[in-house]
């Protein structure tokens, strides 16, 4: 009876005309819940940009959205799991659109300089540290920045030796493109004053020509290439102790900005072992790396959507600290020098197309205005040849000429920013850059304006990882002291609702990765935090001091905030 019923029901359907079939609408399948989040005072982005609210959000056994609920919508009877989430807010897990993960577990790890406020309290911290951390043979450390030091210069190695004594000791910058070694260390790579400069790089030098300790940029590796590369299981370390930072901040996606060869290998032993929680987009130390690791293409989605190498992570200049990042005019505060031009034209152009070819995503760090506009220049070119959603990226973008600014959504290049970097900058640039050449730094504003996707990240561990004050800052223009008041170039403030997208879609557009993570729509992975205020509803020093109490991703507890911490 039901074969005829069936054979019979086909049969109609071929008398239907098409027009007709294709109004009918399509069946609903039941999804079994694995649990229900309820009671919450939910915010995610919808396909518009806009803000959606809900009250709870249902989880399939997949680990995906099945549904947003919203006040008085039918809840499940008997789920797998129920979470009454107390009205507390839920927000989509945050994306980190550039960061170092690697990076951020070593400078946890080890001699951690961030805090420090003086060239005095760096010592303090780089004495105690070297009498009780007496292996390994090298010292290694990071996050000082003069200008924070009001030091007026940059340190030496002679202001590290009284420290060290005869131990080698290598102390990154805090924007990483610069680092400052002890004489010990200078003597172990043979570094002299007959030492070049290397294409790319710079050997800070005295009066008489002797190097003073501080090497920009390419010149970096003369000096690293002599310390010992760490050990297997001290990378392990690192990267597990920088997913548990970021996790504990609410960011369940990143973007690894340059991952080495060691450094996706350590990411594989972490998911082999099922201790991958988070979900990293990957983007290779250069071309060789990404040939050596995915070979021919991007590679899938490794330990059930947790891993993907999907590109490659290029480099235009250096930074505007170090003043290295690439001007088209000279330095207001150093009219010697214009910054350093990492790539001929020719060259930027190979290894974009060479990446290109293969369907790899680039990236290009791009800060000084003159990188910008090679970068651009470069996509221009290469557009005609790569045609379809290349999705190129420009990390940093952060001094574009004006003129230059239209190419951007011409081509709709990806404007991969960091909020954190203007407010912690905003001295550092005026004097780099003087008023003329503010026009077009740090514009987010302008870039949505002009409809360029925009991605925000932090750049850890150049900035601190955790979002939300990157959002106050980008509605505020001010740092955690209220500096500048009314915010440093205002007119480039945004919206916390933009804030929020940046960090959250406009991440997930960034890496490709849009159809699973980003926002909480049905098919999107569960990835969600749990918050002790509602951003939308506090001032932005409220804001600031947001904390995350929970963290979930893929439907499952991640992390929970310890009572009282």
């Amino acid at each position: 009876m039901k074969r005829r019923l069936a054979i019979a029901a086909i049969a109609l359907l071929a008398i239907v005309p098409a027009t007709a079939r294709k109004r009918l609408p399509a069946p609903e399948i039941p999804v079994t819940p694995q649990g229900l989040v309820d009671n919450v005072n939910g915010y995610t982005i919808d396909a518009q940009g806009n803000l959606e609210r809900f009250t709870g959000l249902l989880i399939g056994r997949d680990g995906r959205v099945v549904k947003l609920l919203h006040d008085g919508d039918a809840r499940p009877e008997r789920p797998d799991f129920r979470l009454d989430g107390q009205h507390r807010t839920l927000l989509p897990g945050l994306n980190d659109a550039h960061g170092h993960i690697s990076g951020l577990g070593f400078q946890a790890l080890g001699l951690d300089l961030t805090s420090t406020t003086s060239l005095a309290d760096a010592q303090r911290q780089l004495e105690r540290y070297a009498a009780e951390h007496e292996t390994p043979a090298w010292i290694r450390g990071g996050g000082w920045n003069q200008e924070k030091w009001q030091l007026g210069r940059f340190p030496t190695a002679a202001d590290l030796d009284p420290f060290t004594k005869s131990r080698p000791t290598l102390l990154e910058r805090v924007d990483g493109h610069a680092i400052l070694a002890n004489s010990a260390a200078m003597a172990a790579a043979g570094i002299t004053a007959r030492t070049p400069d290397p294409a790319g790089g710079r050997i800070e030098r005295d009066a008489k020509g002797n190097p003073t300790g501080l090497f920009v940029d390419a010149a970096r590796n003369l000096i690293e290439k002599a310390a010992p590369a760490p050990l297997p299981r001290e990378r392990d370390a690192a990267i597990a102790k920088a997913q548990e930072i970021l996790i504990a901040d609410g960011i369940t996606a990143t973007s690894d900005m340059g991952t080495t060869v060691d450094d996706w290998e350590s990411m594989r032993r972490l998911g082999d072992t099922d201790r991958l929680r988070m979900r990293i987009t990957s983007y290779a130390m250069g071309i060789d790396t990404l040939l050596t690791v995915a070979g021919s293409q991007p590679t899938g989605w490794l330990y059930g959507g947790r891993l993907r190498m999907i590109g490659v992570k290029l480099y235009a200049d250096g930074a505007l600290g170090s003043r290295g990042a690439w001007l088209k005019q000279p330095y207001s505060d150093m009219p010697s020098t214009r910054g350093l031009q990492f790539l001929d034209d020719a060259k930027i152009k190979n290894l974009m197309s060479r990446a290109a070819m293969d369907g790899f995503q680039v990236a290009v760090h791009a800060i000084g205005d003159a990188a910008n506009a090679q970068v651009l220049d470069s996509i221009e070119e290469l557009s005609a040849t790569y045609e379809g959603d290349r999705r190129w990226r420009i990390e940093h973008a952060q001094i574009i000429d004006p003129a230059d600014m239209p190419r951007f959504a011409k081509y709709k290049v990806v404007a991969s920013m960091q909020p954190s970097h203007a407010t912690s900058d905003h001295l550092m640039a005026v004097k780099r850059l003087g008023p003329d050449r503010l026009k077009g730094a740090y514009a987010w504003k302008t870039m949505l304006d002009n409809h360029v996707p925009l991605a925000f990240g932090s750049d850890y561990p150049v900035e601190d990882p955790n979002p939300f004050p990157g959002m106050a800052d980008a509605v505020t223009r001010e740092d955690a002291a209220g500096d500048p008041p009314g915010g440093f170039l205002p007119e480039q403030k945004i919206s916390l609702t933009q804030a929020l997208a940046a960090f959250t879609t406009g991440g997930a557009y960034a890496a490709k990765a849009e159809d699973r993570i980003g926002s909480l729509e049905a098919g999107h992975f569960a990835d969600f935090i749990l918050l002790d205020r509602d951003p939308f509803q506090v001032d932005s020093r409220a804001l600031r001091e947001t904390k995350v109490l929970e963290t979930w991703i893929g439907g499952v507890r991640a992390w929970v905030r310890k009572s009282g911490s």
